[in-house]
């Protein structure tokens, strides 16, 4: 899947991975066929934003493969009907056909058709798509209308309204609340595709208040499925024109909708929705929009909306009583999202509002373990349970992909980076996992490729550029790993200088980044994320204290510095740690702690499954063992004794070190610095006594060693 997604992209093809793998079990995994499929298709249904066509259009392949196919009429007609029928039950084709399952399996169709346990299929995906797009419409309606006749003798009158509304030339609004209503059914059981299905025939059938319905639950289903443009394409009609049940009603659906293409929350005041009328459910619904934008504005980083949408949930939990049940678990899960994890630890019940939140909290209190099992708890279906956040929502797509990306997340923060990176594929192959956090799903999927690959493999191109254009996710710190793994550091500061520069963007909840080229004295909480495990802030905590603490310093704290690296039960961060004492002993010319720092980094990279961050502690390991120096590499060691010195110097005594290093006398650094001979002086003293040196020259050896291993 990988091999095949990259080469989509390079094609300008690229498909977000759910949508391609539904394509390669639609098209029985022929990749001529695929390609071809794929670039018939258009952008929103590539990446996710809109349903695939029902059925897939004809392509050369398929037509080449088929069109020397000869059949009867009866023959055709029987494949016909059984690419038309929802379903794949076997009675009702052997009683429009006439013949016994024997008989069809000695026919000229039997080798095309699969017969097993009252079930029938295609053995051929392809040979359903050329059916279809060979069939005249007149024929296509023909059948339908046999089929009307088998299923109402079977009493099964969802199928009946299905072929009688696809065989009519006039619309049939007797069959579109049938449909409706079994969309809803389908919906709610996580069928959500075809839910849209149903619902999206009832509307093309119905009018006045029932298409509004049909237009509400078509939206939901669309939205739950991942399909925001289809979503919001069913939904917008209803605003203002609609009945106000289902204006309100849809007003969830549009909202969420809405974030995920604008990329954030539009901005609307809550009561010019309020209900006006006194009936408890058009309340239920405007409070239940309330509470996902809320959530929405929180992913976003938006405080204010937030506590805007917050107000209004208040009110409208106090007027139907809901306020246990939904508004303390949803401004419980707004807040901890936003970073402020004290606020009461509410809970409610069900995947998002009951078992994520509590999977959540379990990780910042420390006891992330806790947190995967609650998640994994929810994915075994042990623990079922309604959501009143959610309701009617709790097995569909969306909901599943918040769950695994939080699982990732967690995965992640416990230091499991090859488990990670494996888990978010198998999620991103099944769910649209950009959607959930504001894109989080993404940002995870290429810091987990970096670690791992050392750059962002097909999994993370393929999300990225399945997002919609508003959505805009910051890349630099992306690049900056990538540069600083491959060895180039200079353009690694450069990225995290950017980054720096234009506020430091980071998601909500903490993802991995590099403030070893950024470090922080202060607030972590600003470093890495706003919401992180006490012991990923530690971890920063300690790599930054390590790149300020000046040489005289060094010696005290370096005990205790050991001390708590050592207490750091994540593989990963305590290998980041390790890494960066490592490369302080190198500064200070202690090769032989240098080098047991930097094997133990190896190893527990390695541990870890960051491969890439493993491979560079081994090329700074064999470094260490060869101890070369470079020739002249003054001017190469500006970028990084800059970097590395920073924390310690005064931006003027920066100044005079990057100067002395580069050969220049103080006579020549006055003039240039536009200072006295006696100024320079000063300067230069306080630098050697910073930076434990006597002189220039031992100034100099400082730099080298600073660039050959930093």
């Amino acid at each position: 899947m990988a091999a095949l997604l990259d080469e989509l992209r390079r094609q300008d093809l690229t498909c977000a991975p759910h949508v391609l793998v539904r394509i390669v079990v639609q098209l029985g995994g022929d990749t001529p066929t695929i390609r071809e499929m794929i670039a018939r298709l258009d952008p929103p249904a590539r990446f996710g934003l809109r349903p695939l066509p029902a059925p897939l259009p004809m392509v050369p392949t398929i037509q080449a493969k088929y069109d020397s196919l000869e059949l009867d009429d009866r023959d055709r007609d029987l494949l016909l009907a059984v690419s038309l029928c929802l379903g794949d039950e076997l009675e009702p084709l052997l009683a429009f056909d006439g013949r016994i399952a024997d008989e069809l399996m000695l026919s000229a169709i039997g080798p095309h058709l699969a017969l097993r346990a009252g079930r029938v299929r295609f053995v051929d995906p392809l040979l359903d798509i050329w059916v279809r797009s060979t069939t005249d419409a007149a024929v296509q309606a023909s059948v339908n209308e046999r089929l009307v006749t088998i299923f109402v003798a079977r009493d099964d009158r969802v199928s009946a309204d299905w072929h009688r509304s696809r065989a009519s030339l006039r619309g049939v609004p007797e069959a579109a609340p049938e449909l409706i209503r079994i969309a809803r059914e389908l919906s709610e059981a996580g069928h959500s595709s075809r839910a849209l299905q149903l619902a999206g025939e009832a509307a093309a059938h119905a009018a006045g208040i029932v298409l509004d319905e049909a237009r509400v639950v078509a939206g939901a289903s669309a939205i739950a499925a991942g399909y925001a443009t289809e979503a919001a394409a069913w939904l917008g009609p209803l605003f203002p024109e609609g009945a106000e049940r289902y204006r309100l009603q849809g007003l969830s659906a549009l909202v969420i909708a809405q974030a995920y293409l604008q990329g954030a929350v539009p901005a609307i005041d809550p009561d010019s929705f309020r209900p006006r009328t006194d009936d408890l459910d058009d309340w239920y619904s405007w409070t239940r929009a309330t509470a996902f934008a809320a959530v929405l504005c929180a992913e976003r980083g938006d405080r204010r909306g937030m506590r805007t949408w917050l107000k209004a949930l208040r009110d409208g939990c106090a007027i139907v009583g809901a306020e246990r049940e939904l508004r303390d678990p949803v401004v419980a899960l707004s807040w901890l999202i936003a970073g402020e994890s004290d606020v009461e630890a509410m809970v409610g019940a069900g995947p998002l509002s009951g078992g994520m939140l509590r999977a959540l909290r379990s990780a910042l209190d420390g006891d992330i373990d806790a947190g995967l099992r609650l998640i994994a708890v929810g994915d075994s279906g042990l623990g079922a349970e309604i959501d009143p956040f959610v309701a009617g929502f709790e097995y569909s797509p969306v909901v599943n992909a918040y769950r695994a990306v939080v699982e990732v997340l967690l995965l992640m923060w416990r230091g499991d980076i090859r488990v990670a990176r494996e888990r978010l594929m198998q999620a991103a192959m099944i769910f649209p996992v950009a959607m959930p956090f504001a894109g989080l799903g993404v940002v995870l999927a290429r810091r987990l490729d970096l670690a791992v690959l050392g750059r962002v493999g097909p999994f993370g191109e393929a999300l990225t550029a399945a997002l919609p254009p508003a959505v805009r996710l910051d890349h630099l710190v992306d690049r900056a790993i990538e540069a600083h793994l491959s060895g180039s550091f200079e353009e690694a500061s450069s990225f995290m200088k950017l980054w720096s520069d234009r506020g430091r963007p980071s998601p909500m909840l903490s993802v991995a980044g590099l403030d070893e080229l950024a470090p922080i004295d202060g607030d972590p909480g600003a470093a890495i994320g706003t919401v992180a495990p006490a012991e990923l802030l530690e971890a920063q905590r300690l790599r930054a204290r390590i790149a300020t603490t000046t040489d005289a310093r060094w010696r005290a704290d370096r005990d205790e510095l050991l001390e708590a690296t050592r207490a750091l039960a994540s593989p990963f961060s305590r290998a980041r740690v390790e890494s960066m004492l490592g490369i302080r002993a190198v500064i200070r010319n202690e090769l032989d702690a240098a080098s047991e720092h930097l094997r133990t980094a190896q190893r527990l990279f390695d541990v870890a499954g960051a491969d890439a961050w493993a491979r560079a502690s081994a090329a700074r390991v064999a470094l260490v063992e060869e101890e070369t120096t470079r020739g002249d590499a003054a001017h190469d060691s500006l970028p990084a004794c800059r970097l590395a010195w920073a924390p310690l110097l005064t931006s003027r005594e920066l100044e005079v070190a990057m100067k002395v290093v580069t050969g220049l006398s103080n006579r020549q650094i006055s003039d240039e610095l536009q200072l006295s001979v006696r100024t320079v002086e000063v300067h230069l003293g306080r630098v050697f006594g910073k930076l434990d040196v006597r002189n220039r020259v031992e100034l100099m050896v400082l730099a080298r060693r600073t660039v050959q291993y930093l």
